[in-house]
Protein backbone atom coordinates (compact mmCIF):
# COMPACT_ATOMS: atom_id res chain seq x y z
CA UNK A 1 0.00 0.00 0.00
CA UNK A 2 1.06 3.45 -1.10
CA UNK A 3 0.44 6.18 2.38
CA UNK A 4 -0.66 9.55 0.97
CA UNK A 5 0.86 12.17 2.71
CA UNK A 6 -1.33 15.05 2.03
CA UNK A 7 -3.89 15.72 -0.42
CA UNK A 8 -5.00 18.97 -0.62
CA UNK A 9 -7.19 21.40 -3.27
CA UNK A 10 -4.43 24.10 -4.82
CA UNK A 11 -6.96 25.52 -6.86
CA UNK A 12 -10.90 24.43 -7.71
CA UNK A 13 -10.94 20.93 -8.59
CA UNK A 14 -7.06 20.86 -9.06
CA UNK A 15 -5.24 18.59 -6.43
CA UNK A 16 -1.97 18.36 -4.91
CA UNK A 17 -1.28 14.58 -4.21
CA UNK A 18 1.71 13.99 -1.79
CA UNK A 19 2.90 10.11 -1.47
CA UNK A 20 5.58 8.08 -0.14
CA UNK A 21 7.05 6.04 -3.28
CA UNK A 22 10.37 5.72 -2.29
CA UNK A 23 11.12 3.45 -5.59
CA UNK A 24 9.67 5.65 -7.38
CA UNK A 25 10.80 8.65 -6.08
CA UNK A 26 14.29 7.12 -6.30
CA UNK A 27 14.33 6.50 -9.98
CA UNK A 28 11.78 9.59 -11.33
CA UNK A 29 13.26 11.55 -13.99
CA UNK A 30 11.47 14.97 -15.63
CA UNK A 31 8.56 13.88 -17.63
CA UNK A 32 7.99 10.78 -16.61
CA UNK A 33 4.51 9.80 -14.84
CA UNK A 34 2.82 7.05 -12.74
CA UNK A 35 -0.23 4.66 -12.75
CA UNK A 36 -2.07 5.34 -10.01
CA UNK A 37 -5.43 3.15 -8.54
CA UNK A 38 -7.41 4.90 -5.84
CA UNK A 39 -8.91 1.63 -4.61
CA UNK A 40 -8.44 -2.25 -5.06
CA UNK A 41 -9.55 -3.42 -8.46
CA UNK A 42 -10.08 0.39 -9.59
CA UNK A 43 -9.95 2.38 -12.79
CA UNK A 44 -5.64 2.60 -13.59
CA UNK A 45 -4.84 6.44 -14.63
CA UNK A 46 -1.24 8.06 -15.22
CA UNK A 47 -0.29 10.82 -13.48
CA UNK A 48 2.70 12.94 -14.27
CA UNK A 49 5.40 13.09 -11.54
CA UNK A 50 5.37 17.00 -10.94
CA UNK A 51 7.47 16.94 -7.81
CA UNK A 52 9.99 14.50 -5.84
CA UNK A 53 12.45 14.13 -3.36
CA UNK A 54 14.69 11.08 -3.42
CA UNK A 55 15.82 11.12 0.03
CA UNK A 56 12.53 11.08 1.55
CA UNK A 57 10.66 9.12 -1.01
CA UNK A 58 7.99 11.47 -1.71
CA UNK A 59 6.67 11.82 -4.52
CA UNK A 60 3.89 14.49 -5.68
CA UNK A 61 0.82 14.31 -8.16
CA UNK A 62 -1.37 16.90 -9.87
CA UNK A 63 -4.93 16.12 -11.40
CA UNK A 64 -7.93 17.45 -12.11
CA UNK A 65 -11.35 16.26 -10.25
CA UNK A 66 -13.09 15.41 -13.16
CA UNK A 67 -14.03 11.76 -12.73
CA UNK A 68 -15.33 8.71 -10.66
CA UNK A 69 -11.36 8.35 -10.23
CA UNK A 70 -10.27 11.57 -9.60
CA UNK A 71 -13.18 12.21 -7.16
CA UNK A 72 -11.70 8.98 -5.31
CA UNK A 73 -8.83 10.57 -5.04
CA UNK A 74 -9.78 13.99 -4.08
CA UNK A 75 -11.75 12.87 -0.95
CA UNK A 76 -8.01 10.93 0.17
CA UNK A 77 -6.66 12.33 3.73
CA UNK A 78 -3.10 12.26 5.71
CA UNK A 79 -2.97 8.83 6.83
CA UNK A 80 -4.95 6.85 4.23
CA UNK A 81 -3.19 4.68 1.66
CA UNK A 82 -3.88 3.94 -2.47
CA UNK A 83 -3.31 0.38 -3.77
CA UNK A 84 -0.67 1.41 -6.39
CA UNK A 85 1.57 4.12 -7.67
CA UNK A 86 3.55 2.19 -10.10
CA UNK A 87 6.42 3.79 -11.68
CA UNK A 88 8.19 6.00 -13.17
CA UNK A 89 6.79 4.94 -16.54
CA UNK A 90 7.49 6.83 -20.16
CA UNK A 91 10.48 8.22 -20.86
CA UNK A 92 12.08 11.34 -19.57
CA UNK A 93 11.97 14.28 -21.47
CA UNK A 94 14.83 15.11 -23.54
CA UNK A 95 16.90 18.14 -21.84
CA UNK A 96 19.76 19.84 -23.09
CA UNK A 97 21.37 23.01 -23.27
CA UNK A 98 19.06 24.28 -26.48
CA UNK A 99 19.23 28.24 -25.51
CA UNK A 100 15.80 29.51 -24.57
CA UNK A 101 13.14 27.31 -23.93
CA UNK A 102 9.37 28.26 -23.85
CA UNK A 103 7.03 26.02 -21.21
CA UNK A 104 3.58 26.33 -21.65
CA UNK A 105 0.73 24.99 -19.31
CA UNK A 106 -2.24 24.63 -18.45
CA UNK A 107 -4.85 23.17 -15.68
CA UNK A 108 -2.65 20.11 -14.34
CA UNK A 109 0.39 20.57 -17.28
CA UNK A 110 0.95 24.17 -14.91
CA UNK A 111 2.29 21.38 -12.42
CA UNK A 112 3.64 19.18 -15.19
CA UNK A 113 6.31 21.61 -16.66
CA UNK A 114 7.58 22.77 -13.15
CA UNK A 115 10.63 19.82 -12.63
CA UNK A 116 10.94 20.16 -16.64
CA UNK A 117 11.90 23.81 -16.36
CA UNK A 118 13.92 22.95 -13.05
CA UNK A 119 16.06 20.38 -14.76
CA UNK A 120 16.31 22.94 -18.00
CA UNK A 121 17.56 26.05 -15.99
CA UNK A 122 19.80 24.07 -14.02
CA UNK A 123 21.66 23.11 -17.90
CA UNK A 124 21.70 27.04 -18.45
CA UNK A 125 18.66 27.20 -20.61
CA UNK A 126 17.19 30.57 -20.95
CA UNK A 127 13.26 29.96 -18.93
CA UNK A 128 10.43 31.48 -20.72
CA UNK A 129 6.96 30.03 -18.75
CA UNK A 130 3.77 30.66 -19.59
CA UNK A 131 0.61 29.16 -17.63
CA UNK A 132 -2.99 29.80 -19.11
CA UNK A 133 -6.59 29.24 -17.47
CA UNK A 134 -10.06 30.61 -17.69
CA UNK A 135 -8.92 32.97 -14.81
CA UNK A 136 -6.52 34.17 -12.09
CA UNK A 137 -7.89 32.06 -9.24
CA UNK A 138 -7.32 28.61 -11.11
CA UNK A 139 -3.64 29.03 -11.53
CA UNK A 140 -1.12 27.48 -8.62
CA UNK A 141 2.60 27.12 -7.78
CA UNK A 142 3.31 30.00 -9.15
CA UNK A 143 6.01 30.69 -6.55
CA UNK A 144 7.51 27.04 -7.50
CA UNK A 145 7.45 28.20 -11.23
CA UNK A 146 8.78 31.51 -10.59
CA UNK A 147 12.32 30.45 -8.96
CA UNK A 148 13.17 28.44 -12.21
CA UNK A 149 11.73 30.99 -15.04
CA UNK A 150 13.78 34.05 -16.32
CA UNK A 151 10.30 35.56 -17.31
CA UNK A 152 6.57 34.43 -16.67
CA UNK A 153 3.87 35.01 -18.88
CA UNK A 154 -0.51 34.71 -17.66
CA UNK A 155 -2.76 34.08 -19.81
CA UNK A 156 -6.35 34.32 -18.61
CA UNK A 157 -9.55 34.16 -20.70
CA UNK A 158 -11.05 36.76 -18.22
CA UNK A 159 -8.38 39.46 -18.79
CA UNK A 160 -7.92 39.21 -14.59
CA UNK A 161 -4.46 38.32 -15.03
CA UNK A 162 -1.71 39.53 -17.88
CA UNK A 163 -2.67 38.81 -21.42
CA UNK A 164 -6.87 38.26 -22.49
CA UNK A 165 -7.35 35.02 -24.61
CA UNK A 166 -6.26 31.89 -24.82
CA UNK A 167 -3.06 29.54 -25.72
CA UNK A 168 -3.28 31.14 -29.34
CA UNK A 169 -1.96 34.17 -27.90
CA UNK A 170 1.70 32.04 -28.05
CA UNK A 171 2.43 33.29 -31.22
CA UNK A 172 2.45 36.76 -29.69
CA UNK A 173 4.78 35.94 -26.67
CA UNK A 174 6.77 34.50 -28.83
CA UNK A 175 7.56 37.68 -30.89
CA UNK A 176 7.96 40.03 -28.18
CA UNK A 177 11.18 37.17 -26.98
CA UNK A 178 14.22 38.90 -27.65
CA UNK A 179 16.60 36.85 -29.05
CA UNK A 180 13.69 34.38 -30.02
CA UNK A 181 12.81 30.79 -28.95
CA UNK A 182 14.66 27.40 -29.94
CA UNK A 183 12.29 25.19 -28.45
CA UNK A 184 8.57 24.77 -27.19
CA UNK A 185 7.38 21.89 -24.84
CA UNK A 186 3.43 22.17 -23.83
CA UNK A 187 1.24 20.14 -21.13
CA UNK A 188 -1.88 20.42 -20.39
CA UNK A 189 -5.25 18.77 -22.13
CA UNK A 190 -5.31 18.14 -25.52
CA UNK A 191 -6.82 21.32 -27.30
CA UNK A 192 -4.36 23.53 -25.51
CA UNK A 193 -1.15 21.72 -26.37
CA UNK A 194 -2.78 20.87 -30.34
CA UNK A 195 -3.67 24.97 -30.28
CA UNK A 196 -0.31 25.94 -29.01
CA UNK A 197 1.55 23.96 -31.86
CA UNK A 198 -0.82 25.18 -34.62
CA UNK A 199 1.23 28.90 -33.31
CA UNK A 200 4.75 27.59 -33.40
CA UNK A 201 4.03 25.60 -36.62
CA UNK A 202 4.46 28.32 -39.01
CA UNK A 203 7.47 29.77 -36.58
CA UNK A 204 9.29 26.62 -37.28
CA UNK A 205 10.33 25.92 -33.67
CA UNK A 206 10.43 22.24 -32.48
CA UNK A 207 7.28 21.69 -30.23
CA UNK A 208 7.43 19.23 -27.52
CA UNK A 209 3.58 18.15 -26.49
CA UNK A 210 3.42 15.00 -23.21
CA UNK A 211 0.52 13.59 -24.89
CA UNK A 212 -2.55 13.35 -22.49
CA UNK A 213 -4.12 9.40 -23.86
CA UNK A 214 -6.29 6.43 -22.17
CA UNK A 215 -4.38 3.92 -20.58
CA UNK A 216 -4.48 0.77 -18.43
CA UNK A 217 -0.88 -0.87 -18.31
CA UNK A 218 1.27 2.15 -18.87
CA UNK A 219 3.54 -0.75 -20.43
CA UNK A 220 2.73 -1.03 -23.83
CA UNK A 221 1.30 -4.09 -23.55
CA UNK A 222 -2.45 -2.86 -23.80
CA UNK A 223 -2.19 -0.92 -26.30
CA UNK A 224 -5.22 1.57 -25.55
CA UNK A 225 -2.68 4.46 -25.65
CA UNK A 226 -1.76 3.86 -29.53
CA UNK A 227 -1.40 7.24 -31.26
CA UNK A 228 -0.43 8.01 -34.65
CA UNK A 229 3.02 10.48 -34.85
CA UNK A 230 4.18 10.97 -38.41
CA UNK A 231 2.10 8.82 -40.09
CA UNK A 232 3.69 5.85 -37.86
CA UNK A 233 1.59 3.79 -34.90
CA UNK A 234 3.08 4.72 -32.14
CA UNK A 235 2.27 3.69 -28.07
CA UNK A 236 2.29 7.10 -25.86
CA UNK A 237 3.38 4.87 -22.63
CA UNK A 238 6.56 3.61 -23.75
CA UNK A 239 7.59 5.27 -27.34
CA UNK A 240 6.23 8.90 -25.62
CA UNK A 241 4.64 10.14 -23.59
CA UNK A 242 6.65 13.18 -25.56
CA UNK A 243 6.14 13.36 -29.28
CA UNK A 244 6.95 16.18 -31.66
CA UNK A 245 3.14 18.03 -31.50
CA UNK A 246 3.65 18.82 -35.25
CA UNK A 247 3.82 15.28 -36.02
CA UNK A 248 0.71 14.16 -34.26
CA UNK A 249 -2.54 12.76 -35.57
CA UNK A 250 -4.48 15.50 -33.15
CA UNK A 251 -7.63 14.97 -34.54
CA UNK A 252 -7.52 10.88 -34.42
CA UNK A 253 -6.06 11.60 -30.71
CA UNK A 254 -9.15 13.41 -29.65
CA UNK A 255 -11.64 11.01 -31.83
CA UNK A 256 -9.79 8.30 -29.43
CA UNK A 257 -9.99 10.27 -26.29
CA UNK A 258 -14.11 10.12 -26.63
CA UNK A 259 -14.70 6.28 -27.24
CA UNK A 260 -15.70 5.32 -23.85
CA UNK A 261 -17.21 9.11 -22.79
CA UNK A 262 -20.41 7.78 -22.54
CA UNK A 263 -19.31 4.55 -20.15
CA UNK A 264 -17.35 7.35 -18.31
CA UNK A 265 -20.32 9.36 -17.91
CA UNK A 266 -22.64 6.42 -16.18
CA UNK A 267 -19.62 5.30 -13.81
CA UNK A 268 -19.33 8.85 -12.93
CA UNK A 269 -23.19 9.36 -12.23
CA UNK A 270 -23.27 5.80 -10.37
CA UNK A 271 -20.54 6.47 -8.15
CA UNK A 272 -21.75 9.87 -7.09
CA UNK A 273 -22.68 10.06 -3.42
CA UNK A 274 -26.33 10.41 -2.25
CA UNK A 275 -27.27 13.53 -0.78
Amino acid sequence: MIPVLERTMVAPNIHNLRLLAPDVARAAQPGQFVILQAEEDGERIPLTISDWNSETGEITVVFMQIGATTNKLAELKTGDNIPTAAGPLGNPMELSAFGTVLLAGGCYGIASIYPIAKALKSMGNKIICVVEARSSFLFYWQEKLRKVADKMFYITRDGTQGMRGHINNLGTIIAGIDGGVDRVILNGCNYVMMRGCEETRPLGIKTIVSLNTLMIDGTGMCGVCRVTVNGSNKFACVDGPHFDGHEVNWDELSNRRQAYLREETITLRTSAPEK
